[in-house]
């Protein structure tokens, strides 16, 4: 009954093909290398021919292979311009579609998960999916006391797919590590293996978003459709309109562009506070950019809460205090509470200046105003951190991050980067004001809740 590619040996065939393509790229650098060429050049061009094998066969595949294509089409603007241009389509094209499953595939999953009477739930139902991902599709349809709906169906052995695509890509993830520079793969990777049971489990999802549904219900700025009805394998949510983000970011007018970052940014930093959910999967694809309905202004409508870490306190105010002594300069402070908590081992020796140095370029956005988030200063970080005969390189080797704060890492990282495909200016500090604990000392004195009792 499954339609991801339907034969295991396929999906392994295809993603085994990886490696042996880079390899047969790095003999072909080699060549070019020996006839002439620049190191740097060669590098370009052989990132530049991994990237296009690599979305090529993402793209034709669901499961894993495509979310693990739509993780890393958030850090393209990471990429060097001449690289990343020729094939920033197909990313956005990763993020927000698929190949569809036949119909009839999908009426005999709602038929078995719904009923044989799955009909009479809904005055219509759209046989062509509206959207497509890496463990279901989604269709429009009527619910029978009319309301429009989004019909999520989960793709027939989509578990299977997903841990099958993420064991075979972590074989080779070292040959990924070029594609983004500063970015290490293989924890990537597991951790989107960690989380395949939630993601499979769509009643977890309906209670994640139902939770942010009843506390987003009445906010100006941000929308989440509620649920409707929830089984294995499918979930119904109120359907919502709007321009994908996707869009925005191929076509979107500045305004559009830098509301979208803000609420993007708020959303981020304000969900954990309010809820005690992070929405961990912030690819463009899951947000939507709304009119209000007076027509002044914009919305964020935020789609797909299949996967979240949950965070019963919030954020972890340890890292409102790190920002916060960074951007006064408060080096020792700063160190002292990154071996506490773990980002420096107690076999490592590192000098606090060297930490705040490494640091502070990495949170500019805090500190300004207002900041403009652009492909350029992303690229510039990722270089920074990349090049190996940089001190910001070694220092980073050295650094640990741990298991408690990895999916808040990600989702931050791939927030930023989808503020940089965005180009957008963003008051990121008045979010941080607002919703990041430990940030604003004063906050805390005030409210009379002691700073080390809640680190």
């Amino acid at each position: 009954m499954s339609d991801l590619p339907r034969k295991a040996v396929t999906r392994t065939a295809k993603l085994a093909a990886l490696p042996l393509g880079f390899a047969g790229r790095a003999t072909w650098g080699l060549g070019k290398r020996i006839g002439g060429k620049s190191a740097e050049i060669v590098a370009r061009e052989l990132q530049q021919r991994t990237a296009e094998q690599l979305f090529k066969v993402l793209g034709e595949l669901k499961g894993g292979a495509m979310k693990f294509g739509q993780a890393m089409s958030v850090f393209e603007s990471a990429l060097p311009e001449e690289v990343a241009g020729p094939y920033r389509a197909a990313l956005t094209k990763l993020q927000d579609a698929a190949p569809p499953m036949p119909t009839r595939t999908v009426h005999a999953v709602l038929e078995e998960r719904l009923g044989k009477d799955w009909r009479e739930l809904f005055l219509n139902f759209e046989d062509k999916p509206s959207a497509a991902a890496s463990i279901g599709q989604v269709h429009r349809a009527g619910w029978h006391d009319g309301r429009e709906v989004a019909v999520k169906v989960q793709y027939p052995g989509a578990g299977d797919a997903l841990l099958s695509d993420l064991t075979q890509l972590s074989r080779f993830a070292r040959l990924l590590g070029p594609l983004i520079p500063g970015m290490d793969i293989k924890p990537l990777i597991s951790e989107l293996r960690d989380r395949v049971s939630e993601e499979l489990d769509y009643e977890l999802e309906a209670q994640a978003q139902r939770e942010h549904a009843a506390e987003f219900a009445s906010d100006p700025d941000v929308l989440v459709p509620d649920v409707v009805h929830q089984s294995d394998q499918v979930l119904v949510t109120e359907w919502i309109d709007g321009i994908p983000l996707a869009e925005v970011i191929a076509d979107g007018t500045a305004e559009q562009r830098n509301r979208a970052g803000q609420l993007l940014a708020r959303f981020l930093f304000s969900g954990p506070a309010r809820t005690g959910l992070l929405h961990a999967d912030p690819h463009p694809g899951n947000f939507r950019l709304l009119p209000e309905e007076d027509g002044e202004g914009w919305r964020l409508g935020v789609l797909d809460f299949g996967t979240v870490d949950r965070l019963p306190g919030g954020l972890p105010q340890t890292i409102g205090d790190c920002l916060r002594m960074t951007l006064e300069g408060e080096a020792e402070e700063v160190y002292e509470l990154l071996r506490q908590e773990g980002f420096v081992k107690e076999t490592i020796k590192l000098a606090p200046d060297a930490v705040l140095e490494y640091l502070l370029p990495i949170i500019e956005p805090a500190e300004a105003e207002e900041f403009t988030f652009s492909r350029g200063w992303m690229r510039t970080q990722a270089a920074r951190i990349a090049d190996i005969r940089s001190p910001a390189h070694q220092l980073g080797k050295q650094l640990n991050l741990p298991p408690s704060y990895l999916l808040i890492h990600r989702v931050t990282l791939s927030t930023i980067g989808v503020l940089c495909q965005l180009n957008a200016t963003v008051r990121l500090r008045d979010e941080l004001d607002s919703w990041l604990p430990g940030f604003l000392l004063e906050q805390e004195e005030e409210a009379g809740t002691p700073v080390e009792a809640q680190a």
